[in-house]
């Protein structure tokens, strides 16, 4: 098997197929700060195919065979970027070699003498950023992959010069087996992306051996108040250290005060104060990821203050519990939660902010998760006071189940089903009001609906 190792060399030229997307636009940019010429093509523009092009990469629109230059060395693809693309193809019939996307970060990740890798199946990209905030507060010059926008870093990814990298590190494909982490976090284990694996049973398993990839100098990190994560990693030949709420784990929280939006609390290592930190995004579940990135940053021999001063500078990432303005007097947010048990975390956080009511615009995310997990999201989506249900968000699927959010609207009183965003912003024209807080929320295109209303609020 070809190792993408070998391509790391100044000079090399590559070829990235659905290099928009933000683990593919990350990737080009570390490759061309590796001195790697890079070429690229995608089936949109986008945001990030023009602030590539600023930088001077090469990018076409569209995928065709005659995108894959005579002089490429190597194609990295997407994982929406399948065999019979005409740049795979191509590739192939001419003896380049196609590496996935997750190849190139693994080979990467190698490079450097501390690899913090971050999973689980919620609150990767916030615990990831909360990481580049401490590393950047302890001047470590990280490189960075976040599956989401960072404001300190006005993207999702950063070149450092320094020996450490950070990345968010996703179960889906198993991908998170091509990376070699020195460190290992595991935030939590559910049940999810269920049109790949078999059950959860089978999701435990990847995680096992996630965490048998850290060699045996590296530190596996992990949720001592999840059973799933403890019951995984029973018996492990590595290093663990393991965060939580309460004194049954290495790194955990004393004294927690919430005052509105923020929170405060003391941070203990093995019974003795490590620091005290103020946490300026809500819930109880950001003060679990805190307590993460700590027991991480420990691993690195991270000074107290630097972690002190770093979560403190944290004000959230990208499509996070984001703000993003006012309609009709109504607060209007944005969060990318499109599990059940992420729709749990943001309503019960939302539930400690005193707003009159939660009216909650949901855009399930694929058909198969909708089918598999049906009644826990019924279960959760009965909560807010209001709730408007946008059409289910196909990514990568086809529609062969025959499953609709009309379904689930059929099974949650009050509910109602818009088919297109036009309809449903009419109708938020309507309800939203003054102590509302509006949430939009789903891993899809939702959040433009919150992004039109707030536009044309004046």
């Amino acid at each position: 098997m070809i190792d993408f190792a070998n391509y790391l060399s100044p000079g090399r030229k590559g070829h990235l197929v659905g290099i928009g997307g933000v683990s593919m636009s990350s990737l080009a940019e570390v490759l061309v700060g590796m001195g790697i010429q890079v070429t690229g093509s995608d089936v949109n523009e986008s945001g990030n195919v023009l602030a590539l092009r600023d930088k001077g990469i090469p990018i076409a629109i569209g995928h065709r065979a005659e995108n894959v230059a005579e002089d490429v060395d190597f194609v990295v693809r997407t994982a929406a970027a399948h065999d019979d693309n005409p740049e795979i193809i191509s590739a192939r019939e001419r003896g380049i070699p196609v590496f996935e996307r997750t190849e190139a970060w693994g080979a990467i990740s190698r490079d450097y003498s501390n690899a913090l890798c971050i999973s689980g199946t919620h609150g990767k990209t916030t615990t990831t950023s909360m990481c580049t905030h401490i590393l950047m507060a302890a001047d470590r010059d990280p490189t960075v992959m976040i599956g989401g926008t960072l404001p300190l870093l006005k993207a999702g990814h950063r070149v450092g010069r320094g020996n450490t990298i950070v990345m968010e590190a996703c179960e889906y494909y198993n991908s998170f087996l091509s990376f070699h982490p020195t460190v290992a976090v595991i935030l939590n284990i559910e049940a999810d992306h269920l049109d790949f694996f078999k059950d959860l049973r089978d999701v435990e398993h990847s995680f096992r051996l996630f965490a048998e990839r850290v060699p045996e100098h590296g530190t596996v990190v992990a949720n001592a108040d999840d059973k799933n994560t403890m019951e995984t990693l029973t018996g492990i030949d590595r290093k663990l250290i393991t965060f939580g709420l309460g004194p049954n784990a290495d790194v955990y929280a004393e004294n927690i005060r919430f005052i509105g939006a923020t929170s405060s609390f003391d941070i203990m290592y093995h019974g003795q104060l490590f620091t005290d930190v103020t946490l300026n995004v809500p819930g109880i579940h950001n003060v679990k990821n805190a307590l993460a990135a700590t027991a991480a940053s420990i691993c690195l021999g991270i000074r107290p203050n630097q972690v002190k001063y770093g979560l403190a500078g944290f004000n959230g990432a990208g499509r996070r519990f984001e703000f993003k303005g006012k309609f009709n007097g109504a607060d209007v947010y944005d969060d990318y939660a499109h599990h059940p048990g992420e729709l749990k975390v943001l309503l019960d956080t939302v539930e400690t902010l005193n707003y009159q009511r939660t009216v909650l615009i949901f855009q399930p995310h694929t058909y198969s998760r909708t089918a598999a997990l049906f009644e826990d999201f019924v279960k959760q989506l009965g909560r807010p006071d209001v709730l408007l249900l946008a059409e289910i968000f196909a990514a990568r699927e086809q529609n062969t189940i025959g499953i609709s959010s009309a379904d689930l609207a059929g099974k949650v009183d009050g509910a109602l089903f818009y088919p297109d965003f036009e309809q449903l912003e009419e109708a938020l024209r309507h309800i939203a009001r003054p102590g509302d807080i509006v949430l939009t929320v789903g891993a899809g295109d939702v959040y433009r609906v919150g992004e039109d209303l707030v536009g044309k609020e004046f």
